[in-house]
């Protein structure tokens, strides 16, 4: 097969090889995913066009390779392989490296062997990956053209693929699907298989674009939180003032009415925390604040899925746009990065609207 051999010689590292404690990220497949031709691939743009989007992520993964101008060279691309082997091995990859996104580009090895029972195959690795990592985002990618016949396999494989994420969306599972057919011409192919420069920054427009459409896949807002849209994106408002998307006046739960989880993942001077608060009472909340005291010496630098004033000391978390109504039982997630000076430890409580909450 032409996907078996690699242009590249690369080292594989161990996960977490250049872990930044920023949303972890595991771009997964075959050779595309790897970089055959550019080494690297889709990964380098898509890295840039993150970092100079304001976000922090960290790429996952048990392979590593690319240029210096990759800031994170961890990843899950395997040259060679078909969707059965991913699936043989990704339940390790998903636990070992715990991505809260996954990108998934898969399937043009089984294009010479059996497509036909291709499409059944990417639906048990979608179902391998969903019951392992049930709170990732997974953005599953139709498969870039191929020169010549073959491509007819390609249509016929790529058209079962909205089908799949559909069935998956509609069993409460957070799938997303990605049109990469149509993003490529096969102008953009080095080889009549894989990208050349030019198809694989394409590719890392595409992921991008789809990335900036789910909220919370790459952090929700970049690191410098969005004042009010009247002011400039990146520009703190002069005040305090609550941001324009909540609303006038707030529900608050009954007393106890409410519960949070707090997940710290820290290094030597950073960490980044995962907050779920979810509603225990049997009243929608319309427009949330959490109010919490971060430990002396952690400072805020950027969050995702709400807004964080002030960034030290008793800090408020307010709801954005999309995640104001929170129904009984049901739950939001938010979470930030952070400095700190060496006490990475969570705050002590937390309050919803003024009602104390139970911490698990």
């Amino acid at each position: 097969m032409a996907l078996v051999a690699t242009a590249v010689t690369f080292a594989i590292g161990p996960a977490n090889a250049e872990s930044n404690g920023g949303v972890r990220v595991m771009p997964l497949g075959d050779s595309i995913t790897d970089g055959f031709n550019v080494p690297g691939g889709y990964r380098i743009d898509l890295w840039q066009k993150l970092a100079a989007g304001g976000y922090r992520i960290d790429f996952v993964g048990s392979m590593f390779n690319g240029p210096t101008s990759l800031g994170d060279h961890d990843h899950e691309g395997h040259s060679g392989w078909t969707i059965a082997q991913v699936d043989a091995n990704v339940v390790n990859w998903l636990r070992a490296t715990t991505p809260r996104t996954v990108l998934l580009h898969i399937g043009t090895n089984d294009m010479y062997g059996d497509p036909t029972a291709a499409a059944s195959r990417l639906s048990t690795l979608l179902d391998r990956i969903i019951t392992t990592a049930p709170s990732a985002d997974v953005f599953v990618a139709t498969i870039i053209p191929r020169s010549g016949s073959t491509d007819n396999a390609v249509r016929t494989y790529n058209a079962a693929i909205p089908g799949i994420v559909q069935s998956k969306v509609n069993a409460g599972r957070r799938v997303h699907l990605v049109d990469m057919y149509r993003a490529l011409t096969l102008v953009d192919l080095a080889d009549g298989v894989h990208p050349n420069a030019t198809g694989y920054s394409k590719m890392a427009t595409t992921w991008y674009n789809a990335l900036r459409a789910v909220p919370g896949s790459i952090g929700g807002t970049p690191p410098t939180t969005a004042p009010p849209t009247t002011a400039p994106p990146t520009t703190a408002p002069p005040t305090t003032a609550p941001p324009t998307t909540a609303p006038p006046t707030t529900t608050p739960p009954p007393a106890g009415g409410c519960r949070v989880s707090y997940t710290v993942n820290a290094w030597s001077t950073g960490l980044t925390a995962a907050v779920t608060i979810t509603n225990t009472s049997a009243t929608t909340v319309d427009g949330w604040s959490l109010a919490f005291t971060l430990p002396s010496g952690q400072s805020i630098t950027g969050g995702w899925n709400a807004t964080y004033t002030p960034t030290s000391g008793a800090v408020t978390a307010r709801n954005v746009s999309y995640n104001g109504s929170v129904a009984p039982n049901g739950s939001v997630d938010i979470g930030f990065q952070a400095n700190h000076t060496g006490n990475a430890g969570r705050p002590s409580s937390f309050t919803l609207n003024g009602t104390a909450c139970s911490i698990v």
